[in-house]
């Protein structure tokens, strides 16, 4: 069993009949029969029935598709692979986003990728830290970046950043201070919170804080723009980041103070699939991802720490 005869058996399986399945791959119909003859012979099973109006594949015809197109997949993504160490970055990558990492590398990360792997599929999504590992762990993502990721079988994290997160809301409900303020003062707001469930454990590692929080929230939103918009109408707080809301806290719109006692803080990831073949363009992208995010703190962009 070789590639050519997997192929011809796709083609007739694809096409419905040996005419087409010539046609397509440039074959006289002799030699696709052939190709097909000896297929059926090393598996001991019939793959087609013959009629007049083509090619039917039988019940183990079906069940063989399956592998087939598995294999020949996986063989074209290990040509593209290989053709991307010699010469350039090809194939696809998709790529699930954090908000705050979108924010903060969103557009560089395309414009870069468009630049230097102009071969390169990108699918950028922008998503909760959540569904970011859901995307993940069922295979509709390549790489996630994403905050306070679970470490478990499956996946492979790396630590990028660690992000303070701070008071959010206008200066009558939250003062007009700039200082610290303790945690258990802020859960005597009325506080605006994300979706918890899915966003959970970006907003805190530690599940004793995180269960205070969501008993004192008024009001929970799947929506930072909703919730941007019921902080400058002045609805309650949040506990957020300086960089999510840094046009508002510039305009002056939104205020702005540190936690104390205890600070909260999360950490930002790459987490790839162990399950997923590592490939050069997987390499470049994670490579890439991680040059950009380490920028966006040197340059003041984000107020983060490096993990050393």
């Amino acid at each position: 069993m070789n590639d050519r005869h997997l192929s011809c058996f796709a083609a007739i399986y694809d096409e419905g009949s040996m005419t087409g399945a010539a046609e397509r791959l440039r074959l006289p119909i002799s030699s696709l029969s052939l190709h097909l003859n000896n297929l059926e012979a090393q598996l001991g099973v019939t793959l087609f029935r013959r009629h007049r109006r083509g090619m039917e594949p039988t019940a183990a015809g079906e069940r063989f598709y399956g592998h087939v197109r598995g294999i020949l997949t996986a063989m074209t993504n290990a040509r593209q692979d290989m053709q991307a160490a010699t010469n350039r970055v090809t194939g696809s990558v998709t790529l699930v986003m954090a908000g705050s990492a979108n924010r903060a590398i969103g557009f560089k990360l395309v414009e870069r990728v468009s630049q230097e792997y102009p071969d390169l599929r990108l699918t950028l999504t922008e998503s909760l830290s959540g569904a970011a590992l859901d995307e993940l762990h069922h295979g509709r993502a390549d790489l996630a970046v994403a905050f306070n990721p679970t470490p478990g079988p499956g996946i492979r994290i790396t630590p990028v950043l660690d992000e303070d997160l701070v008071l959010v809301g206008q200066s009558r409900i939250i003062g007009e201070s700039v200082e610290p303020i303790a945690f258990e003062d802020i859960l005597r707001l009325p506080l605006i919170l994300l979706q918890q469930g899915l966003s959970a454990r970006a907003l805190t590692r530690d599940t004793r804080l995180l269960k205070r929080i969501e008993a004192s929230a008024r009001l929970q939103v799947n929506s930072i723009t909703t919730i941007s918009e019921s902080l400058c109408a002045g609805l309650g707080a949040t506990i957020g980041t300086r960089l999510i809301f840094a046009g508002e806290i510039a305009t002056g719109a939104l205020n702005a103070r540190p936690i104390m006692r205890p600070a909260l803080d999360r950490t930002l990831c790459v987490i790839e699939s162990t399950a997923r073949a590592q490939t050069f363009a997987l390499e470049h992208m994670q490579a890439m991802i991680i040059s950009l995010l380490e920028e966006s703190v040197r340059e003041k962009r984000w107020e983060a720490r490096l993990v050393a």
